[in-house]
């Protein structure tokens, strides 16, 4: 399956679609939170990487707080179910990694700030 980046030459106009598509992705993602902790997976930095192809399918890399996390399998399936019920969306996959290990750098500047990490 080809996944196309900003980086690969592709016809504009399916550029623009995936792009939007990206951006529809990560407005999703922010109304997912970790139960745990009250900012988004997002905002959290649990989202490593989010791809999609021109054939509007969508693979997700990200991570867990830590391995053992409460929700390692709902989560997840959250993300993936949420993702995929995008009308655009063809197909959607999550793929779990610990590498590099989730750790606070990783927070946005503005859930830091909410969290009272500045």
């Amino acid at each position: 399956m080809p996944w196309h980046t900003k980086h690969n030459s592709i016809k504009m106009e399916k550029e623009i679609n995936t792009e939007e598509l990206g951006e529809k992705i990560v407005t999703v993602l922010k109304t997912i939170y970790d139960p745990e902790i009250p900012v988004d997976i997002y905002e959290l930095g649990l989202i490593y990487d989010v791809m999609v192809n021109t054939d509007h399918e969508v693979k997700i890399l990200m991570t867990l707080t830590t391995p053992n996390c409460p929700v390692a399998e709902s989560l997840p399936q959250e993300v993936k179910e949420r993702v995929a019920s995008i009308d655009t969306v063809k197909d959607a996959e999550v793929e779990i990694t610990f590498d590099p290990p989730w750790n606070q750098d990783l927070i946005s500047e503005e859930a830091k700030l909410e969290l009272g990490l500045l």
